[in-house]
């Protein structure tokens, strides 16, 4: 066995060096994409420590996909690199199975050997059409092409991050063997700030982010959270596309971190009754010129009539998107007013009961927060629906003859759903195909689960979860 290894000469690469690599890579992705393309092609010729290249997609509900693609087969068939999209839900039927991956070579990111294996790289795609055509059920590909469209014809560049939230629980595949009547087994009892220097959640936060960080996250900072064994790692604002992809590339790290160590890193918004849920706060800003454009020094909260006009518009589709922000059975748990919960539709510089909060900025980190993002939803979809709406959605109309009611977001995914057929507006942002494909697969989670939630977690939320991976249970899909 140990000659076996000593056989082996693929590419590993310190921490330290990997974060260099990755910082510099993401500084040339706004580069000329054939440009970007040939160097790409060059390096992978000349690094034979590169064995793999891993090619990855999400499908339209968010669940991440990953292909690994011999190197030298990418570099002969770059241009021709087809996957069965029968086998991926949401995108095609069986008569018309086929479809292209055309690679994002902006995207490309060096991998920790230790978490992914020596001789890997990662690299995003777009999944098309046979005939070369954008797929519309890939949100990654029709959040570039939008972003593309805002800065072409305004100049204008939208930025983002992403507050994710997460359980770690004991056990491998706790998810997959979720019973109700045991429920979930928490690694520890404390809260928030709480953990000691070497405890498993200590560990396993400092593993996931010290990986994150090598792999270009640009780091603030990272703690357990409010709720026992829940944590949150903090990473850089930065244009909308790669946010989105930090979001995927998150999540999978720390379910590959936890795996390591025998253990199960959960995005489900609420494993367990009575504590706080996990969120996915939503941070998102408009660059124009190099100056963000959401600020305004004597606006209210010192945001522009812009960012007001913004904050309009998606408080009043409100209703109709919370199928895109909470799109699980069990996110709906989440919007419990008892714990810090934002199910009311306002926005607020203090009230964290409000679905956008408005914090504390200056001209450089003026942004609006969207609080009742659910971790589990497509950040993909999330920020296109949240980009549409704030440019093409309505204005709230005010009769000041009336007093303002305060409105909620809906309390489970039944409503959710009825809320986003009715819509006219979602069709129009979605496309009609994506919008049936999207329900479709929503209400099959919803018949699969009782309507009313109750107090109690239902084994079918969790198992037929679409973040959960659980193929022996296909059939009863």
């Amino acid at each position: 066995m140990q000659n076996a290894i000593q056989l082996r000469n693929f590419l590993e690469i310190p921490y330290d060096k990997l974060e260099e690599l990755n910082l510099r890579a993401a500084e040339k992705s706004g580069n000329n994409p054939e440009a970007l393309e040939k160097e790409c092609r060059e390096y992978l010729k000349k690094e034979k420590g590169v064995k793999a290249i891993k090619v990855c997609f999400s499908d339209i509900e968010g669940r991440f996909h990953m292909l690994d693609y011999d190197k030298n087969y990418v570099l002969k068939a770059a241009q021709n690199l087809t996957f069965d999209g029968s086998s991926i839900r949401g995108f095609t039927a069986q008569h018309e199975s086929d479809l292209r991956l055309q690679l994002d070579w902006s995207s490309i990111r060096w991998l920790p050997s230790d978490i992914f294996g020596p001789g890997k790289i990662i690299v995003f795609a777009y999944v098309l059409n046979r005939d070369l055509s954008p797929h519309p059920s890939d949100f990654r590909g029709r959040l570039n092409q939008y972003c593309g469209e805002l800065k072409k014809k305004q100049g204008i560049i939208a930025n983002a991050s992403a507050e994710i939230e997460g359980f770690l629980l004991n056990g491998v595949n706790a998810e997959e063997n979720f019973s109700e009547e045991t429920g979930f087994d928490f690694i520890s009892s404390g809260g928030y700030y709480h953990s000691l220097p070497m405890d498993r959640l200590r560990l396993f936060i400092d593993r996931s982010a010290e990986a994150q960080r090598a792999m270009g996250f640009k780091n603030e900072k990272d703690h357990p959270e409010v709720a026992p064994s829940q944590f949150e790692m903090n990473f850089s604002y930065t244009q909308a596309l790669r946010a989105c992809d930090n979001i995927q590339l998150y999540k999978l790290v720390c379910r590959q971190v936890a795996n390591t160590m025998g253990m199960t890193a959960t995005f489900l918004p609420k494993p367990i009754q009575n504590i706080n849920g996990s969120g996915m706060h939503t941070n998102f800003s408009l660059e124009k010129n190099g100056k963000n454009i959401f600020y305004k020094k004597d606006g209210p909260d010192n945001i522009s009539p812009l960012a007001q006009d913004v904050i309009s518009r998606i408080l009043n589709h409100a209703p109709e998107l919370s199928l895109i922000l909470n799109s699980s059975v069990n996110s709906y748990r989440r919007l419990d007013p008892h714990f810090e919960a934002p199910n009311q539709i306002k926005a607020s510089a203090v009230d964290r009961g409000s679905m956008i909060r408005i914090p504390a900025g200056n001209e450089h980190s003026t942004r609006l927060e969207v609080r009742s993002v659910a971790p589990d939803a497509n950040p993909y979809l999330v920020l296109f629906a949240l980009l549409k709406t704030a440019f093409e959605g309505e204005k709230i109309t005010k009769d000041e003859s009336k007093r303002e009611r305060l409105r909620y977001l809906p309390g489970n995914i039944n409503d959710a759903i009825k809320l986003f057929k009715a819509s006219g507006f979602i069709e129009k942002i979605m496309s009609e195909e994506a919008e049936e494909k999207f329900v479709f697969f929503k209400q099959a989670a919803a018949d699969r689960s009782p309507k009313e939630l109750g107090t109690r977690i239902k084994t079918s939320e969790i198992v037929y979860h679409h973040e959960v991976t659980n193929q022996l249970l296909w059939s009863r899909f």
